[in-house]
């Protein structure tokens, strides 16, 4: 009797690179070597920016304005992200807004979306460490995650990282 192969999954269009963006300096770099990739491997590249969730819970409308501020700025910040990455790089990022704690969000989203290949993270090079995300994905979660995970040294220049990526 012939072995049973499990089902196939669908093969996605195109590989993503994804960036999760935040407002630190290491984060651009995680975003240049991103955009850089991807454009040498014919690639594409994902935003996410997770927000927090709005801890003020004593009447709905005032959280509900919280979020709908959040998610406002949030979309801003990707937008602008995505014209730089578009005049640097010619991709068009695809842009994405979660709501929670990042790592479990990360987390969903790459197992959702299997075009996603690389997680690409900035690492923080202050007194400061390399960041709650770089020592989660370097750390407990490395050996769980589906994907490779890039970190980007926070003290690279960007020749540097033209050069690497």
């Amino acid at each position: 009797m012939p072995a049973v192969e499990p089902a196939a999954q669908p093969v996605p269009e195109s590989r993503k690179f994804l960036v999760v963006v935040d407002q630190t300096p290491e984060c651009q770099n995680a975003l240049r070597y991103a955009a850089r990739r991807a454009a040498k491997t014919g690639s594409g590249v994902m935003l996410l920016y997770v927000a927090a969730r709005p801890e003020f819970q004593q009447f709905a409308g005032i959280e509900q304005v919280m979020r709908e501020e959040a998610h406002a700025e949030a979309q801003q910040v990707l937008r602008e992200l995505a014209t730089r990455i578009k005049a640097d790089a010619g991709i068009e990022p695809d842009l994405v807004v979660r709501e929670g704690a990042a790592a479990q969000e990360i987390l969903k989203l790459v197992a959702e979306d299997l075009s996603i290949h690389v997680l690409v993270l900035g690492a923080g090079g202050g007194k400061d460490g390399p960041g709650p995300l770089v020592s989660s994905f370097s750390g407990q979660l490395a050996g769980t995650m589906p994907i490779p995970v890039t970190i980007v040294p926070g003290h690279l220049d960007l020749d540097q990282i033209d050069r690497i990526a």
